[in-house]
């Protein structure tokens, strides 16, 4: 798997391909948001390392003109943040970004989420193909996810996000569960990421998002 390092700090360039290549990994290498968006153009990874300070163009924008892009809005990406920058963080998961990394990281850390990321986007289970509720239709084998009609753009997150609640439709799955099995670890700390994918897919839900319920004291649920 080949995974796009888009870092402007030689140091940390060189020790994420580092450890990386250790790991099993093929590795690509961009310093600027223009380098990043002409690699993953003309050949795509299959998953971005993305630094939010970036010259040139940023690594919010970069996030966003990926996402906007039909052929590339598939790839996982991981933000690399500062630590304490908790408002950028926030911002860059409602851009689409998968997961995030906070400065200092912990190499083996990092290499987990990547694997994680990697494991999860996976075909749906033959058991179930669609689900429709209201004015929502679900199609496992297409990706496709309409409300009223209309197809709504998720990412690949957000898809496994929607899949575990459907396929516990009526049960409340706590945030930790989710972690668990979306992101694919189980780390304290994180509760805020989940919140956010949460709040994007209601937003994306128009007019059925109170059938994605919030448990309180437990976590969510889709009714």
């Amino acid at each position: 798997m080949r995974i796009l390092i888009v870092e402007d700090e030689p140091d940390i360039l060189n020790l994420l391909a580092f450890n990386l290549e250790n790991s099993g990994f093929e590795t690509t290498k961009a310093v600027d948001g223009y380098d990043a968006l002409e690699k993953v153009r003309k050949d795509a990874p299959d998953l971005i390392l993305l630094d939010l300070m970036l010259p040139k163009l940023n690594g919010f924008e970069v996030c966003r003109k990926i996402r906007e892009n039909p052929g590339l809005k598939h790839i996982p990406i991981i933000m690399l943040t500062a630590k304490g920058e908790e408002g950028d963080t926030i911002t860059g998961l409602e851009l689409g970004a998968d997961d995030y990394v906070t400065k200092p990281f912990s190499p083996k850390e990092l290499i987990l989420r990547i694997r994680a990321i990697l494991r999860r986007i996976k075909p749906a289970p033959r058991e179930m193909t669609e689900w429709k509720n209201k004015g929502i239709y679900v199609n496992f084998e297409t990706y496709e996810f309409r409300i009223d009609g209309d197809t709504e753009e998720l990412t690949a997150t957000e898809f496994k996000l929607v899949r575990e609640l459907i396929l516990n439709q009526g049960r409340p799955l706590t945030r930790e569960h989710l972690l668990s099995r979306v992101w694919g670890y189980e780390f304290e700390g994180y509760a805020r990421t989940v919140d956010t994918h949460i709040r994007r897919l209601r937003k994306k839900m128009g007019a059925h998002s109170h059938l994605l319920e919030t448990v309180r004291g437990i976590g969510y649920r889709m009714k």
